[in-house]
């Protein structure tokens, strides 16, 4: 299957690690052109050249951006746009807020959560649609958590703003399909990230566990019985923003090995 991504331009958000940066990879193994992001510059250059020397891609570039602050948001996509004459595809990640209950936050945290995980997407898709609507043609996929279609316990914040995202995605694969432009929303089940590990430190200490006991728990309640690798998640990602997809938008889907059994 040719997926038709030599040359495309495409911005992936918090990349420097993670799902992002896995997902960058494998824009740059297709031959696009890559804008990586994050708040961490010495982590940007890092993966960087990496992607570079294991892909062979010279068309990977970085911007420093901190994604609760709009204007970096503006100069990023600006400065992606100028480099390679466009913006094909936007890939919109977020690190996600702090783990905790109702009474464990305040306004502040409410707002934080709300910047981070909700607004930067709005902002970043505002700044990357002209480009998609003059060309029309463009592909957005949201990264966003398995909450999306199952609450996760202690993650008030997350199952929050996270459903945000599918109501918006899904209003705007109304508004955008005339231009051809296909957006998606992709949540991450129990995949072994840093963030994947934190999760499990935190239940870990109030089950008074072994973290690596709490990982096997963990994985005992997954069908396939082990955590998903990042390049296994970043698949579906490329495949819904490349030429292959022609059809799909508007849609919810969870890369979680069958653990969630809503439907």
């Amino acid at each position: 299957m040719n997926l038709g991504l030599e040359g495309k331009s495409v911005v992936v958000l918090a990349s420097s690690k993670g799902l992002g940066k896995a997902t960058a990879h494998l824009f740059a193994e297709e031959g696009a052109h890559v804008f990586i992001a994050s708040r961490n510059e010495s982590e940007l250059e890092k993966t960087k050249n990496e992607i570079q020397k294991e892909t062979g891609n010279a068309h990977v570039h970085y911007q420093v951006c901190d994604i609760t602050n709009p204007d970096s948001i503006k100069q990023l996509i600006a400065k992606a746009a100028a480099k390679h004459g466009t913006i094909d595809i936007l890939v919109n990640n977020a690190g996600g807020p702090p783990a905790g209950l109702f009474d464990d936050f305040d306004d502040d945290a409410w707002q934080n959560a709300f910047e981070l995980n909700l607004l930067s997407f709005v902002r970043a898709i505002r700044e990357a649609l002209p480009y998609m609507k003059k060309q029309q043609s463009g592909h957005i996929v949201n990264i966003t958590s398995s909450s999306i279609k199952q609450t996760l316990d202690n993650l008030i914040l997350s199952n929050t703003f996270r459903a945000g995202i599918v109501g918006l995605a899904k209003s705007l694969s109304q508004e955008l399909a005339a231009d051809n432009i296909l957006i998606n929303t992709i949540g991450p089940g129990r995949i072994a990230t840093d963030r994947v590990t934190s999760l499990d430190q935190i239940t870990a200490k109030k089950q008074n566990m072994d973290p690596d006991e709490q990982r096997k728990k963990s994985e005992q309640s997954i069908p396939m019985q082990r955590y998903g690798e990042p390049d296994e998640f970043a698949k579906m990602v490329v495949f819904l923003c490349s030429q292959a997809n022609t059809y799909v938008t508007g849609q919810t889907l969870v890369v979680d090995g069958g653990l969630v059994k809503a439907l």
